[in-house]
């Protein structure tokens, strides 16, 4: 009988502890979450799954994923961001970013227009609405406007926000989808941004009959669907 009572009261005390550390944790953890806060689900690990193309690597997609955020496709918000902002949360040095539009080469297209213009001729409608039909289930169309340095950095940011916006008007007008703005992404990128190279030149383009200058290729909107899965 005696040792049934000592048996007891070890049991007690071990129930006791064993709820003081408990309760102890779970004050600790409360204390620690509301110093730091919850963790973002937009910084969740991002993983290239099965269904992406070849293109959608983890590293792409994550940065894709910051800059749809930024540009209000992911979250809400208004549409289009601006240079200062890509690059503050995208994170990436300019050449780096250029460098991510090279897979697209292939479902894409360049714009091109006339020094200080933003207005689109014949051929850029026609492949801006060739582009568009050919969604292939594709979430979001990006509008990656850009001027090159014919003149102040103010106005060049402010033409190549024309040109980013020219698009998205005819794409309204064409095809009179009341969900657009919730598909396209417009990005403005003005001189401030490292200027794209000739390479860009051997895309599809609206003027593919004409000679490709450096200068030519930085008066340009690239737009492409965008077929990653976030």
């Amino acid at each position: 009988m005696k040792h049934a009572w000592i048996l007891n009261l070890v049991l007690m005390a071990a129930l006791v502890t064993t709820l003081s550390l408990n309760a102890s944790h779970m004050v600790a953890s409360a204390a620690h979450r509301l110093e730091v806060g919850s963790a973002d689900a937009s910084e969740a690990p991002v993983i290239a799954s099965s269904s992406d193309l070849p293109y959608c690597t983890a590293t792409f997609k994550a940065v894709l994923r910051r800059v749809l955020t930024s540009c209000g496709l992911i979250g809400g918000g208004r549409r289009g961001c601006q240079p200062s902002e890509v690059r503050n949360v995208a994170q990436i040095n300019d050449q780096d970013f250029n460098a991510l539009f090279h897979p697209l080469s292939k479902r894409g297209g360049v714009v091109l227009f006339d020094v200080g213009s933003e207005d689109l001729d014949q051929d850029a409608k026609r492949l801006i609405e060739d582009l568009w039909s050919d969604r292939r289930g594709a979430g979001y169309f990006f509008v990656v406007a850009r001027a090159s340095p014919d003149g102040p950095t103010e106005k060049n940011r402010i033409l190549s926000h024309k040109r980013a916006n020219s698009v998205l008007f005819f794409l309204q007008d064409r095809f009179q989808d009341p969900d657009i703005e919730k598909k396209v992404g417009l990005l403005w990128l003005g001189e401030e941004y490292a200027q794209l190279g000739t390479d860009f030149c051997r895309w599809r383009t609206s003027r593919s009959g004409s000679d490709c200058t450096q200068d030519d290729i930085n008066r340009s909107t690239i737009v492409s669907w965008i077929d990653c899965r976030l």
